[in-house]
């Protein structure tokens, strides 16, 4: 029998880029990023929070990523720009040294911070694998980055993993995507927007209760908090580049076969996802 990586109609250098973005998109959380850096279980702590926590993580999240819009929508350029990734990383850690030292009572103002400057990080990205950041579906797939790093480790057999969220957010997407083209303006009012703001914000709150949880270790301090926001940063730009790489092979060949690729590729890895209907283009 052939060899899938011989057989298939892709080239070995796109499937090998491929299988990166599976690995990025599939296997690697920031919970296990933050307990490698800790040497502590990240993730539980994240999962048991305080109402009142709770309650500042989510506004704060919300907060974060309209700013995140702002940017997207009104001031990205489609002009190519040098690799850019260390730059941005080297301010979120900056940023980070804030959050490390006064923990939940700085988040409100951290957050939105190094969140835009993620955002601006995740466009370079987008950009380099061949996007049109004039477009406002493209644009906003680059805040839809933000909702790709709130799985766990058993998240593939509950919720489906990295197609499944990109189906759960296609229409709230595509919806905001035509407003913003016929109004020409965001108005983060807009039911539209404020739908999208919410589905994305929902699932970047689980990471930032993680790194809150990160950053409330004992001791850890501004140097700490400053490794935990490089870590968040490096999480979302490995998340941005698998996203857009895939996005990049769904314009080279088709949705259906790079779906399938990337099926195959996780089978082979030991990932279990459930295959839900794929939507092209989100």
């Amino acid at each position: 029998m052939a060899d899938a990586r011989t057989s298939s109609l892709m080239t070995p250098a796109d499937l090998a880029a491929l299988a990166n973005a599976v690995e990025a998109l599939e296997k690697t959380s920031f919970a296990a990023r933050a307990t490698a850096l800790l040497g502590r279980q990240i993730e539980l702590a994240g999962k048991f929070v305080p109402a009142k926590v709770s309650s500042v993580v989510s506004k704060a999240a919300t907060a974060a990523l309209k700013a995140a819009m702002h940017v997207a929508l009104s001031s990205l350029k489609n002009k190519p720009q040098k690799d850019s990734r260390k730059f941005h990383r080297t301010l979120a850690a900056a940023s980070g040294a804030a959050g490390g030292a006064f923990g939940l009572a700085s988040l409100p103002v951290e957050l939105p911070v190094s969140t835009t400057v993620m955002l601006r990080s995740i466009a370079d990205i987008a950009r380099a694998e061949g996007e049109d950041l004039t477009k406002p579906e493209a644009a906003l797939a680059c805040l839809q980055v933000f909702a790709l790093g709130g799985h766990s480790s058993d998240a593939d057999l509950m919720d489906g993993g990295y197609f499944a969220m990109r189906g759960l957010l296609a229409k709230s997407v595509s919806e905001a995507a035509a407003y913003v083209a016929q109004k020409g303006v965001a108005d983060e009012a807009a039911p539209v927007l404020v739908r999208l703001l919410g589905q994305i914000a929902g699932r970047f709150g689980v990471v930032v209760s993680q790194k809150l949880a990160a950053q409330a270790v004992p001791l850890i301090g501004a140097v700490g908090g400053a490794a935990v926001n490089l870590a968040f940063t490096d999480h979302f730009q490995s998340l941005a580049k698998g996203h857009f790489t895939v996005r990049r092979l769904e314009r080279a060949y088709s949705t259906d076969l790079v779906r399938s690729e990337y099926e195959r590729i996780a089978i082979e890895n030991g990932i279990q996802i459930k295959r839900q209907k794929a939507t092209a283009g989100v």
